[in-house]
């Protein structure tokens, strides 16, 4: 049975009427049933007989009818079995970043700084002499004037190179990331749903880097008894299956993954909320649920000591307050030299979103 944790519904917040905000409902709806149109239409005819949040005006009806009309759901043909559209597949990621992103303090401009002065796009409190070759858009004027008032008198004024500053800029980096989604059952055990805030703020990040940053990559991993990549387009149907958690096996794909990105800063994002229970040898699954096993924590930490060789740091947030468990992801992180969040599902995309940016400001070595 899958498990779904919702807060306490107020009628009195129920947007009333129009299309924008019954879009808004089935946008957030769809990341609960997985990307089904249908179910999600089902629990918005059933959240209307109960909280009457449409009108004699306009009705479910006619809504379903302007979702047609405006490309968010394809009826096969008059079928009457609806599918979402590329067009809903991206709100949900622009709804997603609007939800998670716009609690965070605004940033700079820009794409990544790092820690290195030079020709960039940032500016930074650091001033020096001009230097030849230096750009005329880094001279500080106001600065620039005032040396040349102080170095040759208000009476006759004069300004020579030597009288211009200039504000150093940030090096601009870019940034390859791959986040890891653990979809073993556990994501949705004791009536808890953890995969869906995990798919939000991967649809988030996503939409950030694809509006914000384009020219920075971002590669999503899913693990359970195996590991596999998947498309942008596939978060939206994004479900747990009967899985256990086969850690090893999305660190090595996603290393794989990076080891191909031609970029400086690589870094790996993962969410869990549990131990690893599982490897893969000669084709068969090694499992073992009760406690830590010795066999798979050791090929996982073994991985881990591979990443740092590789300069690729790994930031886990565990969704797990165990005491074994943070145990274990301390060790993980330390031998990594990476870093780790134990966070609630509440907050979990403000951590991830700020750890990113903090990250590209900086250059991994």
């Amino acid at each position: 049975m899958r498990g779904y944790t919702f807060s306490n519904f107020n009628p009195n917040h129920v947007p009333k009427g129009g299309f924008e905000e019954l879009l808004k409902l089935f946008l957030e709806l769809l990341n609960y049933t997985s990307g089904d149109a249908n179910e999600a239409l089902a629990w918005m005819n059933e959240l209307d007989k109960q909280y009457k949040f449409t009108t004699n005006e306009y009705g479910m009806g006619n809504f379903i009818e302007d979702l047609k009309k405006q490309g968010y759901i394809d009826d096969n043909q008059g079928g009457g079995d609806f599918k979402i559209t590329a067009k809903t597949e991206q709100g949900i990621r622009q709804s997603a970043l609007e939800e998670i992103f716009g609690k965070l303090k605004k940033s700079g401009k820009g794409s990544h700084n790092t820690n290195t002065s030079g020709l960039g796009e940032e500016k930074n409190a650091d001033r020096r002499e001009y230097q030849f070759g230096d750009a005329s858009d880094q001279i500080d004027m106001t600065a620039s004037i005032h040396n040349a008032q102080i170095n040759h008198g208000i009476g006759d004024f004069t300004m020579t190179e030597r009288d211009l500053e200039v504000e150093e800029k940030d090096f601009k980096t870019l940034t390859s990331t791959v986040l890891m989604i653990d979809i073993s059952h556990s994501m949705i055990l004791y009536g808890e749903d953890r995969i869906t805030p995990a798919k939000k703020v991967a649809m988030a990040l996503a939409e950030m880097i694809r509006t914000k940053y384009p020219k920075d990559t971002l590669d999503i991993v899913v693990f359970g008894n195996d590991a596999w990549p998947i498309s942008l387009k596939d978060l939206a149907y994004l479900q747990v299956g009967p899985y256990h958690t086969n850690t090893y096996a999305g660190l090595e794909l996603a290393t794989d993954l990076l080891r191909r990105r031609k970029t400086t800063n690589k870094q790996i994002f993962m969410i869990t909320d549990g131990k690893p229970t599982c490897l893969k040898e000669n084709g068969k699954y090694y499992k073992n649920s009760i406690g830590l096993d010795r066999k798979v924590v050791n090929k996982t930490l073994n991985m881990a000591a591979q990443c740092k060789r590789l300069n690729i740091p790994i930031t886990t947030f565990m969704i797990a307050k165990d005491p074994y468990l943070q145990q274990f992801v301390r060790q993980f992180t330390e031998i990594n030299g990476g870093k780790a969040f134990y966070s609630s599902l509440k907050g979990l995309g403000e951590y991830i979103f700020e750890d990113y940016i903090r990250n590209r400001r900086r250059t991994v070595r």
